[in-house]
C-alpha cells in the first residue's frame, strides 16, 4: 500500500504556485515540491497529485491520496471527471492535467481520501509547506506554459 499526501497553493490565485507532494511505503518517505511563476490553486492541488504518481516505479499499485482539495477529491471519487471526458472537458479548466491525471489513474488501484486543510494533520501541513515554499523560490520558478498561453488568449 502507498499513501499520497498532496497540497497545492497559488499567492494570489492566479500568482505564483506551489504543489508539495509526500510518498510513504513502508518504511519508504520521500518529498517532492516544484514552483510555478503563474499559476492557481486548482491546478497545484491536482499537479501534486499527479507528481505523485508519477513518481511511482512500479505499476498497478493500490494508492491512496490524501488531499485537502474537495476539486480533485470529489472530481475522481464522484465519477464527475468522467463525465467531463465525455463531453471533451466543454467548459472546465485545466483539461490537460486531467488528461495527464487519467492516464496515470489506469496504471494503479486508486483511492481518494479528503483530510480537512490547515486542521493540524501532520503530512498535509508539511505538503502545504513544501507547496508554499516552492511557490516563493523566485528563481527556480517554472513556467505553467499551459495555463498561461490560455490565459493570454483571454486578455
Amino acid at each position: 500500500m502507498i499513501e499520497i499526501y498532496t497540497d497545492g497553493a497559488a499567492s494570489g490565485n492566479p500568482g505564483p504556485g506551489g504543489w508539495g507532494t509526500i510518498l510513504r511505503a513502508g518504511q519508504h518517505y520521500k518529498e517532492l515540491s516544484g514552483g510555478f511563476r503563474m499559476t492557481t490553486n486548482n491546478r497545484m492541488e491536482l499537479l501534486a497529485v499527479i507528481k505523485g504518481l508519477e513518481a511511482l516505479k512500479s505499476l498497478n499499485q493500490e494508492v491512496t491520496v490524501y488531499s485537502d482539495s474537495k476539486y480533485v477529491v470529489d472530481a475522481v471519487e464522484k465519477k464527475w471527471l468522467f463525465g467531463w471526458v465525455t463531453k471533451n472537458f466543454k467548459d472546465k479548466k485545466n483539461k490537460d492535467l486531467w488528461i495527464r491525471f487519467l492516464e496515470l489513474y489506469k496504471l494503479h488501484k486508486i483511492k481518494f481520501i479528503w483530510i480537512k486543510g490547515h486542521n493540524d494533520h501532520p503530512e498535509n501541513e508539511r505538503c502545504d509547506r513544501l507547496a508554499v515554499f516552492a511557490s516563493q523560490d523566485k528563481q527556480n520558478l517554472a513556467i505553467d506554459t499551459f495555463f498561461e498561453a490560455e490565459r493570454n488568449k483571454m486578455l
